[in-house]
C-alpha cells in the first residue's frame, strides 16, 4: 500500500492532502518545518515504511520506521499541531487553519481501515511526503 503525503509549509504549522494509491484520503496537520529539530518540527521529506502501533494514550495509531535522527513518529489524532504534536502527523477530516483541524479521530479510523485491509492481505505499508507548489489562478 502506497500513501502519498502532499505538503504545504506555513510559518505557523504545515498542512497537507494524504492520497492513498493515488485516491484522495484525508487531509493533515503538522508543526511548521523547523530543520527536523525534535519536539518542534515535523519530519524531513521523504519515504518511509509504515506499521500499526497501540499505546495506552493513542489507542491504535500509525508508527513511521527508520525516520532520519528521529524516533517516535507517529500518525494519531489531533485537532491542534501546536498544541497537540511534537513532530507527528495527525489526519483529520476538516482543515480550518494552518496546522489546526476537525474531527481528526474520523479521519484516523478511516486511515486505519485502509492499513489493516493492507495488513491482511500482507501488503507492506509506506507512505512518501513531498511538498507541493499550489499555483493559484484566476480567471477573467
Amino acid at each position: 500500500m502506497e500513501l502519498t503525503l502532499h505538503r504545504a509549509y506555513f510559518k505557523e504549522g504545515t498542512n497537507g492532502t494524504l492520497f492513498s494509491s493515488g485516491k484522495y484520503l484525508c487531509q493533515t496537520i503538522e508543526l511548521p518545518w523547523r530543520n527536523n529539530q525534535r519536539n518542534i518540527s515535523c519530519i524531513s521529506e521523504g519515504r518511509y515504511e509504515i506499521q500499526p502501533r497501540f499505546s495506552r494514550k493513542f489507542k491504535h495509531h500509525l508508527i513511521l520506521k527508520n525516520v532520519a535522527d528521529r524516533s517516535f513518529i507517529l500518525i494519531h489524532p489531533a485537532n491542534d499541531a501546536q498544541r497537540d504534536l511534537e513532530g507527528c502527523i495527525a489526519p483529520v477530516t476538516y482543515l480550518t487553519g494552518i496546522g489546526k483541524g476537525l474531527h481528526s479521530r474520523d479521519a484516523m479510523q478511516k486511515l486505519l481501515s485502509l492499513v489493516y485491509q493492507a495488513k491482511d492481505r500482507k501488503e507492506s505499508i509506506y507512505i512518501t511526503i513531498k511538498s507541493v507548489n499550489y499555483e493559484f489562478s484566476r480567471t477573467l
